[in-house]
């Protein structure tokens, strides 16, 4: 089962589902080593402080905001966690509008949403997910809500799919560029040259090609044959060998259980508006939010180790 990278609750009205947030894609890229090609040994990049020279640890590092020049406030997670307790462990939603309206250049990056506690003593957190994802099913809506992910807010989209309710990151409408700055054809396509005739025949080509959408039918081959390049080198002996590098793990707290009757007919009674914090009902723990640093320290860790070479595991350079 994969590591949920965030638990919280998602809050609609005064109803607090728990849930736990788990990536929904595997990319399955072609990862590289940079190396140093007159002697084939990997390149390390160290942490080091820029006054002294000297390696500095993860345990002596800290986050700080640069609010004048070289000066700093320092930021911990907890921290991070207080600013705003409940934007940093509720998937909050807003509103709910149809899926159909949302342009597909908003979407950004799934997650899969699961009930954070499965104990068959207290059964409201599965009861008020398949609530809300059969009423999502049923309208046709989905909830826009934020999110705080890594120290960092996000809009999203929770809608369902199956037997889960899927979270996905939207784009900020001020992180898509217009179009209006490029030099684009307009709208009247026979004002730009085009005849009925060729119009006809590619409508006509469009329709001959038309299928079922069926995803498992398209693969990757160029990393197939890159693959293949890699295991021809394999076998001819042609490799190195680094050393391997650890993993640090994520953990995060439980979340709990909700009375859910008693709120939907509160968030009724309220039209779905938020009501007072005194009139919640929900005894959902304080989830801990992943750190933030941590997506850093892996990646720095995997610049700074370098792993033990698998057959198309290597992050591009």
């Amino acid at each position: 089962m994969p590591r949920s990278i965030w638990k919280g609750s998602i809050s609609f009205g005064l109803v607090q589902i728990p849930v736990a947030l788990f990536p929904a894609e595997e990319p399955n890229e072609l990862h590289f080593k940079q190396l140093d090609k007159r002697n084939m040994t990997p390149i390390r990049y160290e942490r080091v402080n820029r006054e002294t020279g000297e390696p500095v640890s993860w345990d002596d590092i800290v986050r700080g905001y640069p609010y004048e020049k070289d000066e700093y406030v320092v930021i911990s997670d907890e921290d991070l966690r207080r600013a705003n307790v409940e934007a940093t462990q509720t998937v909050d939603i807003l509103d709910f509008v149809d899926e159909a309206d949302i342009d597909p250049m908003y979407y950004d990056k799934p997650y899969y949403l699961a009930p954070a506690s499965q104990n068959t003593k207290k059964k409201s957190p599965v009861t008020a997910y398949v609530l809300l994802r059969e009423a999502l099913r049923k309208t046709g809506k989905v909830g826009i809500a934020k999110v705080v992910i890594r120290t960092r807010e996000h809009l999203a989209a929770v809608r369902p799919r199956g037997r889960a309710l899927v979270l996905n990151l939207l784009r900020f409408a001020h992180e898509l560029r217009s179009d209006e700055e490029l030099d684009l054809p307009e709208m009247d396509a026979e004002g730009k040259g085009l005849g009925k005739r060729e119009l006809e025949m590619a409508e006509r080509l469009v329709a001959e090609m038309s299928t079922a959408w069926k995803p498992e039918k398209y693969k990757d081959e160029y990393r197939d044959d890159v693959m293949k390049l890699i295991e021809k080198k394999v076998k001819s002996g042609d490799t190195t060998t680094p050393a391997e590098a650890p993993e640090e793990e994520d953990r995060a707290r439980d979340t709990g259980t909700v009375d859910l009757i008693a709120l939907l007919k509160k968030s009724l009674g309220a039209k779905g508006g938020k009501a007072a914090n005194d009139d919640k009902e929900s005894s959902a723990a304080s989830p801990k939010v992943r750190k933030a640093d941590k997506a850093d320290k892996t990646d720095k860790a995997d610049k700074a180790d370098t792993p033990k070479r698998k057959s198309g595991s290597r992050r591009a350079a």
